[in-house]
Parts: structure tokens; C-alpha cells; sequence
């Protein structure tokens, strides 16, 4: 990598992806500050790092605090958004204040305070259900949600404030992140943590649709490379970039991993597919590879494996 980062802000650096994100800067020897509101994150996913990082409990749609945290870094990962599919279908407008308003705030104040570069969290979704597999960053946008719509607005905006500005800035189109200290009782639960909840107190999962919708699962551990990869690359500023493995699994076919993995013997139910949800997903990472250096280096099943021991280790198997 090209750049060493000294100071850096993490937007949502109390969440899932975030948390995970921040432990690595810190141990890289980098001064980082969390900004989160807690609407969603949790102090205790800082634990390991709580003493070695400034933690700022505030709102990205804030201007004054965005202004101060932003003060002297090299980078900002913006992780911060309502990441609910369901909940911008829900809520359209308190969405969009979030994941539109609050990324051009996240954005703005990264250029009046002469911040190098700008890491955002993007979605797969933003591809909707189009049928090209894998799916590559140079296909046509065709979002099925608020959700795709406010993650795909979030790209345009960086491509605008790099171009107009010379903010560098790069999106990360996240596939089906996964790993430890994703919360199954969240708005946004990915389905390996609500199966694995589900498996460990032997009740039978929901399954929305028949099953065989596929996904490209990615390990958290390999997001976060990315992040620092898409950060620490210049050739990256202005681009667009998929984080996913170019492997797809079934969801039928999770369950049975992860009930086999509990000793669970439950079969799942199922009921209609839910709005904004896409059939079939998979990555083509090349352009992160030529580009970021990206290499996935976890497989799915020791990714499955960590993450499982995870939900054992801390608790999670309680009643719903």
C-alpha cells in the first residue's frame, strides 16, 4: 500500500462492519475517532480498542460535529446508514435524511477541512435484480428499494465531489457481509446471524421466498481490508468498487450448514418473498484485485466456523 494513515474518523465505527474496521486501524497505530449515535451500534463492540480511541456519540446530519471530528484526518470510512432494506421501504423520507443528507454532510465537511480521501459504504443492491452474473461495476444500476436508490445517490455524489472538488473519493459496493458482533435482533439482521440465533435455540427460521436465492457472502474481516485497501490506493480515488468472494451459497443450503454446525435438526418455514429483495447475487471482484490488491482470505467455511463460535462464546443463544 502507498499511504500510511495516521489519524482517521470511522462514521458508524460502533456497528458491525465498523467495530471491526476500528480495531484494525487501531492496531495499525492509528489515531481514530468514532462517530455514532447509537441508534444501532453498540459501546460494547469497542471494547477491545475502548481505551485507545476517541468515541464522539453524535449524528452525522450534525455540521458542528462533523466539522470537529473531521479536523486533521487523512481518511474518513464512512459506514454510517440505516442499512435496513425493509425499513427504507417502511420509512422512505427519515431514511433519506440518513443515507443521502447525512453522506453529503460526511462529504462536505471532508472538503472544507482538507480530508484526503473518503471510504463509503455502498450496497450490491444498487444492481437490483438485473440477471448478469456476476455482477460488474460497469453494469446499468437498477435498484429495487429506497434503500439501493439512497446507496446509489451516495456513489453519484462522490463521483460529483471528486470530480467538482478533487475530494478523492471511493464507494465499496458491500455483497453479504458476515461475521462477529452481527446483532440477529437489529432492524438490520443478515440472515447467517438470524439463522444462527435461530439454530442454536433449535427454533425453525423464516425463509422469505423458496430457498434458493443465492448470495455472495463475505467475511467482515475481508471488508475491512478493502476499506484500508480503497483508503492507502491511489489509483483508487473515483472509483467504484465490489467487496464480495465471486462465490455464491444458497440460503437453503446456509441452513443446512449452520443447523449441521448446532446440531439442529429443525426445518425451515416459509412465506412470501419480501419487497426489494433480489433473487440472485454474485460478485466479480477483478476490478478490486487489478486496483485495491483485493484477495478474500477467508472461506466461507471458516468464515461460518469463527462467526458461529462467536455466537456461542458471547451469548447469543437466548430466547427470541
Amino acid at each position: 500500500m502507498n499511504r500510511t494513515l495516521h489519524k482517521a474518523l470511522v462514521t458508524g465505527g460502533a456497528g458491525f462492519i465498523g467495530s471491526h474496521l476500528v480495531e484494525k486501524l487501531v492496531d495499525q497505530g492509528c489515531e481514530v475517532t468514532v462517530l455514532d449515535n447509537l441508534s444501532s451500534g453498540h459501546m460494547a463492540n469497542l471494547a477491545s480498542v475502548a481505551d485507545r480511541v476517541a468515541f464522539v456519540k453524535g449524528d452525522i446530519k450534525d455540521d458542528r460535529t462533523l466539522n470537529k471530528v473531521s479536523k486533521g484526518c487523512q481518511a474518513i470510512f464512512h459506514q454510517a446508514a440505516v442499512v435496513s432494506v425493509t425499513q427504507t421501504v417502511k420509512e422512505p423520507l427519515s431514511s433519506a435524511l440518513v443515507n443521502d443528507l447525512g453522506t453529503i454532510k460526511v462529504l462536505d465537511a471532508a472538503r472544507r477541512n482538507g480530508v484526503p480521501r473518503v471510504v463509503i459504504a455502498s450496497s450490491s443492491a444498487v444492481y437490483g435484480d438485473a440477471p448478469q452474473l456476476p455482477k460488474t461495476e460497469s453494469m446499468n444500476p437498477a435498484p429495487l428499494s429506497p434503500y439501493a436508490v439512497q446507496k446509489l445517490t451516495n456513489e453519484y455524489y462522490a463521483d460529483l465531489y471528486c470530480r467538482l472538488y478533487g475530494l478523492e473519493t471511493v464507494c465499496l459496493r458491500y455483497f453479504n457481509v458476515y461475521g462477529p458482533r452481527q446483532d440477529p435482533s437489529s432492524p438490520y439482521s443478515g440472515v447467517i446471524s438470524i439463522f444462527m440465533l435461530r439454530a442454536a435455540n433449535g427454533v425453525a427460521p423464516m425463509i422469505y421466498g423458496d430457498g434458493r436465492q443465492t448470495r455472495d457472502f463475505v467475511f467482515v474481516e475481508d471488508v475491512v481490508q478493502a476499506n484500508l485497501l480503497a483508503a492507502a490506493t491511489p489509483a483508487a480515488a473515483g472509483r467504484v468498487f465490489n467487496v464480495g468472494t465471486s462465490n455464491s451459497v444458497e440460503i437453503n443450503q446456509l441452513w443446512q450448514m449452520i443447523a449441521a454446525m448446532a446440531g439442529c435438526t429443525m426445518t425451515p418455514l416459509y412465506d412470501q418473498p419480501r419487497e426489494g429483495d433480489i433473487v440472485h447475487s454474485l460478485a466479480s471482484i477483478q476490478r478490486a484485485k487489478e486496483i485495491l490488491g483485493f484477495q478474500p482470505s477467508i472461506s466461507f467455511e471458516e468464515g461460518l466456523r469463527r462467526t458461529f463460535q462467536w455466537y456461542r462464546q458471547s451469548g447469543q443463544q437466548r430466547s427470541e
